[in-house]
């Protein structure tokens, strides 16, 4: 891998095109850019966002003095680094040419580079402020540096609560763990609601396959990276991040094995860090428990790893649809909370309609009747895939220059894609259904 530091001029088109979402949306909303964000966003996209826009330009405040923060997922942030202007800054997660260059290792931990949050990933998260927007709420997007501690991120999301203004918090995915640290912590008693979308609150199996290298996302990364495999990202860069550690089963999700023991995990590929295995069995001590501000949103129907156990030095994972394709719904469901279910998948719950509907609706009065109560009952198909048979997947490079710009959103847009297994009900279960 090459030096993570970069030259100031090395500018590319992801650095010059990551504008901050409030100018963002003002260009949306008058029509300014148009050429350049419809080729950012993809024609489709940018006329979404740009209806919403003009939408939330006219929709009044109805209670001005409530913010209301939405907390992305984990790599929901952009990552890089700070450069003088008039450079733009220096965007590292996620930009493609940075990534086949090597420069993914400015990202490992602990950092020689001076890496800081730069702002959401606009196509995760615009569309749903620009909902809430214009649902009437004052919505602000909340980035963070994913790859540290929960409990690190979490104390930073406490610092910016701090003070006498109101608040409401909507988090995503890993965000909802950020926003409960949070809470456990002084100063952030005047949050009124906390509306959690997707949170792993006892883990996802894809902090499994991430340390492991088999995880999709890795895997697409890896497909940029130069002559790095995933293997070797997941080995040297992405097992340094203490999040995902954070994010590893626990309790309900594994009851049968202990994730943040190394002794659980395969000999042979990608290990965990013993160190930070164990920094992480305190966090779940850490997180403010529900009460009666929470809502809790869950996917469902997604193909979704909900089990694992070790064969040898393989890791087997059990697939079922009793997910989002990325969180198990009983780590979703948080118990003392009110728990309703959509058929999203993970990374649309910030997107979809509905969704944004019935988190306003949520914000206003703390229930709603667009989704029903969760959890849905549970399907009996299953199937299961081995890291040996993971490792197969997604193994050629990507001439990053010779793909067409739809091409290039398209790959951007679905890193965090499903092996496309067939679940099958067992055939002893079957037969015991014919009786």
């Amino acid at each position: 891998m090459t030096a993570p530091d970069s030259a100031s001029d090395h500018v590319t088109p992801y650095d010059r095109c990551a504008w901050g979402d409030t100018q963002t949306e003002q260009w949306l909303a008058c029509g300014a850019h148009a050429a350049e964000l419809g080729a950012f966003f993809g024609a489709g996209e940018y006329r979404e966002l740009a209806r919403l826009a003009r939408a939330a330009q006219r929709a009044p405040l109805a209670d001005p003095a409530l913010q209301v923060l939405i907390v992305p997922g984990i790599m929901g942030s952009q990552l890089g680094l700070k450069r003088p202007r008039p450079l733009p800054d220096d965007i590292v997660w996620l930009d493609p040419i940075d990534i086949q260059h090597g420069r993914l290792a400015a990202l490992r931990l602990p950092q020689s580079a001076p890496v800081v949050p730069l702002g959401a990933v606009l196509y995760s998260y615009l569309r749903l402020k620009l909902r809430l927007r214009a649902h009437g709420f004052a919505a602000e997007l909340h980035d963070y540096d994913w790859r540290q501690a929960v409990t690190v991120s979490g104390r930073a999301l406490a610092a910016r609560l701090a003070g006498g203004a109101r608040c409401a918090l909507v988090a995503h995915s890993m965000g909802g763990l950020i926003a409960r640290a949070a809470l456990a912590l002084p100063g952030t008693a005047r949050v009124e609601r906390v509306i959690l979308l997707g949170t792993p609150n006892c883990g996802s199996f894809a902090a499994v396959q991430a340390l492991r290298g088999t995880y999709a996302v890795v895997r697409k990364v890896a497909r940029l990276a130069g002559q790095a495999s995933a293997e070797s990202l997941a080995e040297q860069i992405f097992s340094t991040f203490p999040s995902l550690y954070d994010l590893l089963p626990t309790g309900k999700c594994s009851p049968r094995s202990d994730f943040l023991d190394a002794a659980t995990w395969p000999r042979a590929g990608p290990r965990p860090r013993a160190a930070l295995l164990a920094a992480a069995r305190a966090t779940q001590r850490l997180l403010a428990a529900p009460d009666g501000r929470f809502a809790a949103v869950m996917g469902v129907g997604e193909e979704t790893v909900t089990a694992a156990e070790r064969r040898g030095e393989d890791f087997v994972y059990t697939l079922t649809r009793h997910g989002d394709g990325t969180v198990p719904a009983v780590s979703a469901a948080l118990p003392g909370a009110r728990t309703y279910c959509a058929r999203v998948a993970h990374s649309d719950l910030t997107r979809d309609p509905l969704v944004a509907a019935a988190v306003a609706d949520l914000l206003a009065r703390g229930s709603t009747r667009r989704l029903p109560p969760g959890p849905p009952a549970a399907g009996r198909a299953e199937a299961r895939v081995s890291d040996t048979q993971l490792r197969r997947t997604h193994t050629r490079k990507v001439d990053w220059a010779a793909l067409s710009p739809d091409a290039r959103r398209e790959f951007l847009e679905n890193l965090n894609e499903p092996p496309g297994l067939t679940l099958r009900v067992p055939a002893a279960r079957r037969r015991v259904r014919r009786r």
